[in-house]
């Protein structure tokens, strides 16, 4: 799951951070998050008020952070996860959302592993996932902050038999003794997300290098990565869930090529076929946005031959057509007007059509949804979406509605 926390840095935790974690594992630690679990960030100040009259003040700070952790992790885990486990700031931010890596997970027992070696393992997320796939981990990272954490996790979760966690640099760690191995490099460093794959810690050919050492493995990387960045040998599979696209993964081991969208929950996976470019045709009754993940994948020909339907413009991966047809590639829209670009035509529409909930949705243009919505002020009982796009290269207006 998560990364090391910054493979660049000097790993080493202040002892007083770990000492305020360990304390958080005592009886008097875990009375403090249980009395937290629920509590309001405004009343932050009361709260730790009120609690230090009875308790140390370090150990009052440890369990409120980490009570404010807990809460924003119930996204990535659910609350019955979420209010057990442990996190560090940086775990919370770069953890694999659990129903991706549950499918990661699920594609390793698929493929008959019985063993991962986790290198960058954070604070453990991928490595509870693959143990409850019923596969043994190791877990590798040098923080000693995520270590800590990614041990009381495995044990919070009953999943200590099965996941050893140790403090290491995973370039210097030997996995000859597992039937896979999983890297999910650092990618942001002081100055926020990193893009160049080489910039990744540890660099994705050193990744790449592990990966092929190993009967199968898997590296999660950004999912921006380039098409020509991926190895030959790799499959390249891009993972949404509810929506939004989360990660690439390259697989090795598996089928040498092969491109992939997987879209939670499901999954459903698309898989290339190396069609050409769809036509371009003329704008049909349906229009159809693709999931993100296909679009990330290239696969938006493949979706666009399952509906039967064209592409609007050359370059914008807009799919229409003149028959609804359901599909789970893409999010469909009936479409009832097409207006050049004028926002005195379109403010004049919405006013006909008293819509005063409005989706405004853009790819191919400037304007900023936003900024068109404080122009319009939108009025009235009914709703709209608002399409900001090109038609065979002219800029178009395109209003609809979802399709049930």
């Amino acid at each position: 799951m998560g990364q090391v926390t910054d493979h660049s840095a000097a790993a080493s935790a202040p002892r007083a951070a770990l000492d305020a974690f360990d304390a958080l594992l005592t009886d008097e630690g875990q009375a403090l998050l249980a009395e937290l679990r629920d509590f309001a960030p405004s009343e932050e100040l009361a709260v730790v008020s009120r609690l230090r009259r009875a308790h140390p003040a370090e150990l009052v700070t440890a369990a409120v952070a980490q009570a404010r952790l807990r809460q924003r992790a119930v996204a990535k885990f659910g609350a019955a996860d979420a209010y057990r486990m442990y996190f560090t700031p940086g775990g919370v931010e770069q953890s694999t959302r659990a129903p991706v890596a549950a499918h990661r997970a699920a594609r390793f027992a698929a493929l008959g592993v019985g063993s991962v070696a986790d290198l960058c393992g954070g604070i453990g997320g991928d490595a509870i996932a693959l143990a409850r796939a019923g596969i043994r981990v190791l877990a590798v990272d040098r923080d000693p902050l995520a270590v800590a954490a990614a041990r009381a996790n495995a044990a919070a979760l009953g999943l200590a038999d099965l996941v050893e966690v140790r403090r290491a640099d995973v370039t210097e760690v030997d996995t000859s003794g597992y039937d896979a191995v999983f890297v999910d490099p650092a990618r942001r460093g002081g100055r926020g997300r990193i893009f160049d794959p080489e910039a990744y810690s540890p660099p994705l050919s050193w990744a790449v290098g592990a990966a092929r050492t190993a009967r199968h493995a898997a590296l999660k990387i950004a999912p921006g990565i380039p098409h020509e960045a991926v190895p030959p040998e790799a499959e390249a599979e891009w993972v949404s869930d509810g929506g939004d696209v989360k990660e690439a993964v390259l697989w090795f081991g598996t089928r040498p090529g092969a491109v992939t969208a997987t879209l939670l929950p499901g999954p459903r996976t698309l898989a290339g076929r190396g069609l050409p470019d769809p036509a371009v045709r003329p704008l049909g009754r349906y229009l159809y946005e693709p999931d993100g993940a296909v679009i990330r994948a290239h696969l938006v020909a493949e979706a666009a031959e399952e509906l039967a339907g064209g592409l609007i413009d050359a370059t914008i991966a807009y799919i229409t057509t003149d028959t609804a047809a359901p599909t789970p590639y893409a999010t469909g829209y009936e479409i009832t007007d097409e207006l050049p670009f004028n926002l005195k035509r379109l403010k004049a529409l919405l006013r006909e059509r008293e819509v005063g909930t409005l989706t405004v949705k853009k790819r191919g243009s400037a304007v900023e949804p936003e900024e068109l919505r404080r122009k319009l002020k939108p009025k009235g009982p009914n709703a709209a979406t608002v399409f900001l796009t090109r038609a065979a290269g002219a800029p178009v207006m395109l209003v609809g509605r979802p399709l049930a």
